[in-house]
């Protein structure tokens, strides 16, 4: 199990998506015992214990079941945020422990591991861990599309061909924001004699430079886009990569959709407690929609939770994080198309091959 476990997290190292988490140390919250991530002037969790009784008239999962749900320090936990309320205080149909971390790679191993049922990932991840453990976890709904902005102080910048002749900084070549970004410079036909990439380590460097430098273009992920643009008054977001890529779907008549998680299932839980699974994603797609339709509440939770520091930022930034419960036909449909878009960049990026239907679980 080690030297497996090992693997996996080479593999998705590799492959996963940096814009997606934030920094932060591991948190767990469950329906009878919770730990609440608060966030300290340094921006580290400190924890506190409660206890709160579990709704046994409405639990409908096996006596004893509990969903383990382990998401990323960023969007996909934003849109989770009413859900771990809810099971904090007991109102959920399911009973939960709730795990949220700072990379994908820990993720990967609890799923490897067997410490987690479901978990929400990157994308491409999802597409990693299927294949390389011959079809053990099935991808269950979209949570999060497009994160990844250009922000600028150019007005001038209106679409995907005024970049032409620009330098545009970045984070990690070979990852899915340059794959992201390649693929919308290619539609529209630029190539990368037309635009310069200067690739740095982390958002926060590209973020640093933006500030410092007046002119700067930069591409970053939410919510450092909110967190730049609050520091320089001149900087926008520009162009939105999420709508960007819908118009090039109009161009090339196909149905893809840009997409930063998903949620996964470990397919030994989802074949013993699916009715746990089918509740979960009734709940997902609550607590999702009440980070979109109240942004205020769901902002004071995020900050409580520690995955941005202020809840000021949190409520600018939530709208912008395309928070999402894509299930189904639809949901199959929008990610095939992304990571057919990865795999024709590198294959490895999505673990090597295409899934297969079988990665799909339609209700």
């Amino acid at each position: 199990m080690k030297k497996y476990v090992s693997l996996l997290l080479a593999l998705t190292m590799a492959a996963s998506l940096t814009g997606c988490s934030g920094n932060g140390n591991e948190s767990t919250t469950t329906a009878q015992t919770t730990t609440a991530a608060e966030t300290s002037s340094e921006n580290t969790a400190d924890t506190t214990e409660s206890s709160s009784p579990a709704n046994e008239a409405e639990q409908t999962t096996e006596p004893g079941a509990v969903v383990r749900v382990g998401s990323l320090k960023g969007p996909t936990s934003m849109g989770l945020v009413h859900l771990m309320d809810q099971s904090e205080k007991g109102e959920t149909q399911n009973q939960y422990e709730f795990t949220m971390v700072a990379a994908a790679d820990e993720l990967v191993a609890k799923i490897a591991s067997k410490d987690l049922d479901i978990a929400l990932v990157p994308a491409n991840v999802s597409s990693v861990l299927f294949n390389k453990t011959k079809g053990a976890v099935s991808v269950i709904d979209i949570n999060t599309l497009g994160v990844l902005d250009i922000v600028a102080s150019d007005d001038s910048i209106q679409s995907i061909k005024d970049l032409k002749g620009k330098t545009i900084y970045l984070t990690g070549k070979g990852t899915t924001p340059d794959y992201v970004l390649r693929h919308l410079l290619s539609v529209n036909d630029l190539t990368e004699d037309d635009v310069k990439l200067e690739y740095k380590s982390e958002a926060t460097e590209v973020a640093a430079l933006l500030k410092e430098q007046p002119d700067a273009i930069g591409l970053l992920p939410q919510p450092f886009v909110t967190a730049a643009c609050a520091q320089n008054e001149n900087l926008k977001i520009v162009l939105d990569l999420t709508t960007e890529w819908d118009n090039a779907n109009v161009k090339n008549g196909t149905d893809s959709r840009l997409v930063t998680g998903v949620t996964i299932v470990r397919n030994e839980f989802l074949e013993a407690h699916p009715e746990a699974v089918t509740l979960f994603l009734e709940e997902h797609f609550t607590s999702a929609d009440f980070a979109e339709a109240h942004a205020d509440e769901a902002a004071v939770l995020v900050a409580e939770l520690g995955i941005i520091e202020k809840a000021p930022i949190a409520q600018k930034a939530l709208p912008y994080c395309n928070i999402v419960c894509i299930t189904g036909d639809y949901m199959r449909t929008a990610l095939e198309g992304y990571l057919k878009v990865l795999f024709d960049q590198d294959p490895a990026s999505i673990g090597g091959a295409m899934p297969g239907e079988e990665f799909y679980f339609i209700p």
